[in-house]
């Protein structure tokens, strides 16, 4: 069933004359009225959008092989560095320091991935890894610290403490360590 008549010649796509239509076919005559069957209109309150999940996807900023930066960085969101870099870096994400890229300055990150060279500190990171490309002169406070054949590091590192810091180490004993050394006498 159609609304509207066929008002096109099927041969040539002309419109039909209206005495094809015959006379009760006239475009003009037809009504329309809502289905008998429809239900009544009814106050539907409004609902509210979903909420967006807790963990939101962090987006991630990028400065180019062929880019030099002075200056500092902070932010949200994740950095990934292929160029030169000098100054503090401070993001509630992660940093990545690309091979052939160089940052000289000091580091908070949730996570750090260091496969270029890094002159300066990382401080408050969960996880620092520094891969087989990977240079570091500087010192490292991390929750956990993973380090590839092949890189190279010069400084202290202290890690897998937590925020409490009660178990620096300090000649080679921690601190409330009791057992004897190798080689002492008990």
């Amino acid at each position: 069933m159609a609304i509207f008549p066929n008002t096109s010649n099927k041969r040539d796509g002309a419109p039909m004359p209206e005495s094809a239509l015959g006379k009760d076919a006239s475009p003009n005559e037809f009504a329309f009225a809502p289905p008998t069957n429809a239900p009544a209109p009814s106050a539907i309150a409004p609902v509210a959008p979903a909420a967006r999940p807790a963990t939101r996807e962090a987006k991630e900023s990028v400065i180019a092989s062929d880019v030099s930066i002075e200056g500092r960085i902070q932010g949200a969101g994740n950095v990934r560095i292929a160029g030169r870099f000098t100054g503090d870096i401070a993001v509630e994400g992660d940093l990545t320091i690309e091979v052939g890229a160089r940052v000289n300055g000091g580091i908070k990150a949730r996570r750090v991935v260091i496969a270029g060279e890094l002159e300066g500190n990382v401080e408050s990171a969960q996880r620092v890894e520094v891969v087989e490309t990977g240079s570091l002169v500087g010192d490292i406070k991390a929750g956990a610290v993973t380090v590839a054949p092949g890189a190279r590091m010069r400084g202290m590192v202290e890690f897998g403490w937590g925020d409490s810091g009660n178990g620096a180490v300090t000649g080679g004993k921690s601190k409330g360590d009791t057992t004897p050394e190798a080689g002492s006498a008990a």
